[in-house]
């Protein structure tokens, strides 16, 4: 954190007096919902990314003025006209310290805030309920917004993936008093949220690039959860390791526990799959609720959605309005999205990174599907990732009748000696193959599996549409 960025106190940004606001990296999903918000309260939005992409020009046409290049000179002359205390930047962390727009307008006194800090202030006088965890929250948190939304509620929701049923990772209702967010663990950026109420999905390790050791990982998520107010919906396998190891210091006004076991306050006691959806029985402090409709494959998301019906109900909304809504949700994109399924091919695509999301989407896959071969592939995701987890990559993939291996997707980070996708492919026990993205895709048009999985955060999505035409 620069010195610029520690004199800045976050209670002192009035949302009120800003004029415009300029984000660097704004074609992330987290970041590009921050510029839909300010775009929508009517503040100047401008923005910087490195590559145009479909998002970037759904922004463009929103009219937020967009460019490509780290260009000092590019930054837009009536964005650098407003006075510095009318104007706030906002940067994703995966901005490389570098950056010649980021060192500029941190050496011109402009108000600089991580995306994360941002969110803080937009969320700080409101009714927020965040969701946490090393996995789950993108889904987690579209299903919290809409079933507040489908209760009647107007919302406020920062998303990290594209739910269906706003077509947006954005939402923005007349008269919300309630905001739905991602509270992101990776460099500690939720931290700067103290929110009405939360859930904790998972504290597995991760992060370990910036954490060190999973210690200082679950150290943060004690931090966080130390940070919320009034009530803390914990996963049932996590809440002995946050709260009773170690006492908080400071401990919201209700910890409530959810999922399978009967000890359990929410507690899933049935699920069956019936004509493509799953019925679930539940047990809640409320009373029992039976034969709960919910569409979306996946043991996870059958507790990411308890998850959130919980904290909704908790937050004193009807807790049979609510379980109703469970039936409506269509999903969020890339989170196993079954983009082609016919009689010869069934597609899932699905953003799955870590061993722990790859034993979730291919466990849901043999549970819909389980008299098909079964095809993945997957484009690992960071170089340290990759490094701290391999055996466990090489364990999942294995479940898996075939692999398809592309090569590393860096993000922000530079190579690391040995770590390669050959080195990761070496490890895994099952048909596997390493190809390139466009190897992957003339083998897709001349093998045609009956059951493929595309899998991965990188750009993996390059392949979607691409794949889906070959398949359909």
């Amino acid at each position: 954190m620069s010195a610029n960025e520690k004199n800045i106190s976050l209670s002192n940004i009035e949302l009120a007096a800003i004029e415009a606001v300029y984000f660097l990296g704004i074609g992330g999903i987290g970041m590009s919902a921050l510029a839909r918000y300010f775009n929508r309260i009517g503040k100047k939005v401008f923005g910087y990314d490195n590559t145009a992409t479909p998002l970037t020009k759904k922004l463009e046409a929103e009219g937020i003025h967009i460019h490509f290049e780290d260009q000092v000179k590019l930054i837009p002359s009536n964005f650098l006209d407003i006075y510095q205390e009318n104007a706030l930047v906002v940067y994703t962390p995966a901005i490389p310290l570098t950056h010649k727009e980021l060192n500029y307008f941190k050496s011109t006194g402009h108000k600089v805030l991580k995306r994360a800090q941002a969110l803080g202030v937009i969320t700080e006088n409101t009714h927020s309920l965040a969701v946490a965890g090393t996995h789950g929250k993108t889904t987690t948190s579209s299903i919290l917004a809409h079933l507040i939304h489908a209760h009647g509620e107007p919302i406020s929701a920062f998303l990290g993936g594209v739910a269906s049923n706003f077509e947006s990772n954005f939402v923005h209702e007349e008269g919300a008093k309630i905001t739905v967010v991602e509270a992101d663990e990776y460099d500690r950026s939720f931290l700067t949220l103290h929110p009405t109420g939360a859930i904790i999905t998972s504290t597995d390790a991760d992060h370990l690039d910036i954490y060190g050791e999973e210690g200082e990982l679950l150290k943060s998520f004690r931090m966080f959860a130390e940070q919320v107010s009034n009530v803390l919906l914990l996963h049932e396998n996590i809440a002995e390791g946050l709260t009773q190891n170690k006492a908080l210091q400071r401990s919201p006004d209700k910890i409530l526990t959810y999922g399978w076991n009967k000890e359990a306050d929410y507690q899933i006691t049935s699920r069956v799959h019936r004509k493509g959806s799953y019925v679930m029985d539940l047990k809640t402090p409320h009373g029992e609720l039976l034969n709960i409709v919910f569409p979306m494959a996946g043991k996870h998301n059958t507790e990411n959605a308890l998850a959130a019906l919980a904290l909704a109900a908790e937050s004193g909304l009807n807790i049979n309005r609510l379980a109703e809504g469970l039936a409506s949700f269509k999903g969020i994109k890339r989170r196993f999205e079954t983009l082609v399924n016919t009689s010869d091919h069934i597609y899932i695509d699905d953003y799955a990174h870590h061993p722990t999301e790859l034993n979730a989407a291919i466990a849901a896959a043999k549970e819909l599907y389980q008299n098909k071969k079964i095809t993945g592939i997957f484009q690992p995701h960071l170089f340290s990732r990759t490094k701290d987890f391999a055996d466990e990559f090489a364990a999942s993939l294995s479940k898996l009748d075939q692999v398809i291996l592309l090569d590393i997707y860096p993000a922000r980070e530079l190579p690391l000696n040995g770590v390669t996708s050959a080195w990761l492919l070496e490890k895994i026990s099952t048909k596997k193959k390493l190809l390139s993205k466009e190897e992957t895709l003339n083998w897709v048009k001349s093998e045609k599996p009956e059951l493929l999985m595309t899998l991965g955060a990188g750009d993996i999505d390059q392949l979607v549409n691409p794949i889906k035409k070959a398949l359909s």
